[in-house]
């Protein structure tokens, strides 16, 4: 208890700076760059017109041509933030151009409160906390507003497949000039997120040893800012200790407030999951849509990470239920 006590009074408060997040747009990039810096123009001008490369089957062909860029030029996070996210879609698009036959500011507050501590101030980064995740879970619903389950799942969702864990590339990708073997890395998935991982280590959820192996190796897809604040957050004073010490029912309350709302939004997920992919696949099958790749269908019931998605999601959202505390006595 007394070295709990020494390291609340010499922890240094969480800030964000540091981390490359903002306390308007969290772990977003406020107004990012649209533009790279002119050696680098040959990326931009394929990834401005992916649609139509890949549509029209010639993004190998002007990929193939385009010439080998050192990246010693980009300078500062940002022009490495748009360099990643353009290159990363150009691979995606470059691997499954022909389908599969070819190959926030609350929650820092809210950890500065525990290290003061004060309970007027964890109290109200608690609630702040749960609205966040409200929110985040009313901004999930806008997807069905804009995005067609069957056009997610017939034409989009192969983009975000990987070659992890996918049965149409069991061998991994051959990454020529840079590796000799094929390399193996995952596709797009909400487990990547950075704000979820946050969440759980700052509320103490503890994942299945399943769930748990996964969710790690995700955050090797995270920029290293963002992992190195949620590591931060992991070594901190733990919020599930200083809330049953201190008695404190109103702290108790919130923090089971947020727990609820986080499995709520896991919930939510699991329901868009089900639709944009379990109901989408029957009606698919069988069915060509356009002249664009068909759908995964290697990855019928895995999520675009890898995942049997539905066990995973289940499991992920009732562990995060067994977060919520209980005062003894």
């Amino acid at each position: 208890m007394e070295r709990q006590s020494q390291n609340l009074k010499t922890a240094p408060p969480l800030t964000l700076g540091r981390f490359h997040i903002s306390e308007d747009y969290g772990f977003l990039l406020p107004n990012p760059l649209k533009e790279l810096p002119d050696h680098y123009r040959p990326w931009m001008e394929i990834a401005n017109r992916l649609p139509h490369l890949i549509g029209s089957h010639q993004l190998r062909a002007q990929v193939n041509e385009m010439p080998l860029l050192n990246c010693q030029f980009l300078t500062g996070y940002r022009e490495q933030r748009l360099a990643h996210l353009v290159l990363t879609f150009i691979t995606m698009g470059y691997v499954w151009q022909d389908g599969e036959a070819q190959p926030k500011e609350a929650l820092v507050q809210a950890v500065n409160a525990v290290l003061l501590p004060s309970p007027d101030s964890l109290l109200q980064a608690l609630q702040r906390l749960r609205i966040s995740i409200q929110d985040i879970t009313r901004a999930l619903g806008q997807m069905h507003d804009y995005v067609d389950p069957d056009t997610f799942y017939s034409v989009i969702r192969i983009f975000f497949s990987g070659w992890k864990d996918n049965p149409a590339m069991p061998a991994g990708l051959l990454y020529e000039g840079v590796s000799k073997e094929p390399l193996n890395y995952s596709g797009a998935s909400a487990a990547q997120s950075s704000v979820l991982h946050a969440f759980d280590e700052f509320l103490g959820v503890r994942h299945s040893k399943e769930s748990a192996d996964f969710l790690h190796r995700m955050r090797d897809y995270m920029p290293p800012s963002h992992r190195a604040f949620i590591e931060e957050i992991h070594s901190a004073p733990s919020l599930r200790d200083h809330i049953l010490s201190s008695g404190n029912s109103q702290l108790l309350t919130a923090h089971n407030q947020c727990v609820e709302a986080l499995a709520a939004l896991r919930s939510y997920h699991l329901a868009m999951v089900t639709k944009y992919l379990i109901t989408a696949a029957p009606k698919a099958k069988g069915r060509r849509t356009s002249h664009l790749p068909g759908p995964p269908q290697a990855l019928e019931e895995r999520g675009t990470g890898g995942t049997a998605v539905v066990r995973f999601l289940k499991s992920v959202r009732d562990k995060t239920l067994e977060a919520i505390l209980h005062q003894s006595g």
